[in-house]
């Protein structure tokens, strides 16, 4: 059966490599806190700020700042709030334009489109402004949906906004946050994007090369899948 839709995730997937963010230094780095613990506290022990339990940012960063170390002084915490910010709204704006065009192609070729987004309120903030909003037929921002990728809620909830099945559908991701296996527990068929995670963790490319149906390097590179050019 031709697939009838294409749902993306945003993160590292989308956006350009995080190296071509913005010049702000990390959060971590910020905070003063090792950056391997800093990712631990985002992707695995924070589901209440992706949900968007707690939506007031100095609140979520005070809250993983205790987690990594309480004796972080209160200004540093609000320094990192202000240039988080400011640096995922670097990440939105300079979206490689490559991105924007192969989101262009599809739409003309009636694919309908989807997005799936892991991501806390401050981090999206900017979304309005960025050259990808207003290119999907359907957005799904964990914050506002009360759920996270891999649950299964997440990806339905995209579903029935596009008005497919699953099986009408390709997902691609970079694979973080299991994306890739939750995509396909719901049936959806997965594409792997690695060139972002090849260049920040390696390591995770084989290990995610087995969770996905097709592989690619780059998001335009669906096109091809597609048999469009």
């Amino acid at each position: 059966m031709p697939f009838q839709g294409v749902i993306f995730d945003l993160f590292h997937t989308l956006t350009g490599r995080e190296s071509e963010w913005s010049g702000l230094p990390w959060t971590s780095d910020v905070l003063g806190i090792d950056r391997a613990l800093w990712e631990e506290l985002l992707l695995t022990r924070s589901r209440w700020r992706l949900s968007g339990e707690e939506r007031d940012p100095y609140t979520i960063l005070r809250s993983l700042a205790d987690l990594a170390d309480p004796a972080i002084p209160d200004e540093r915490v609000r320094k990192a709030v202000s240039i988080r910010i400011q640096r995922f709204r670097h990440a939105l704006m300079r979206v490689p334009p490559e991105n924007v065009h192969a989101l262009q192609r599809l739409r003309a070729a009636g694919y309908r489109l989807g997005l799936i987004s892991n991501a806390d309120a401050m981090e999206v903030s900017a979304w309005a402004d960025s050259p990808l909003a207003g290119l999907f037929d359907a957005e799904i921002f964990s914050c506002w949906a009360g759920c996270v990728k891999p649950e299964p809620a997440i990806y339905n909830k995209c579903l029935e906004a596009l008005g497919l099945a699953a099986e009408d559908c390709l997902f691609v991701g970079d694979g973080g946050s299991d994306e890739l296996a939750g995509a396909k527990a719901v049936g959806l068929t997965t594409v792997f994007v690695s060139g972002v995670i090849a260049e920040l963790w390696p390591e995770l490319v084989q290990r995610r090369l087995a969770q996905c149906d097709h592989h690619v390097e780059w998001a335009p590179q669906v096109l091809d899948l597609l048999g469009l050019k």
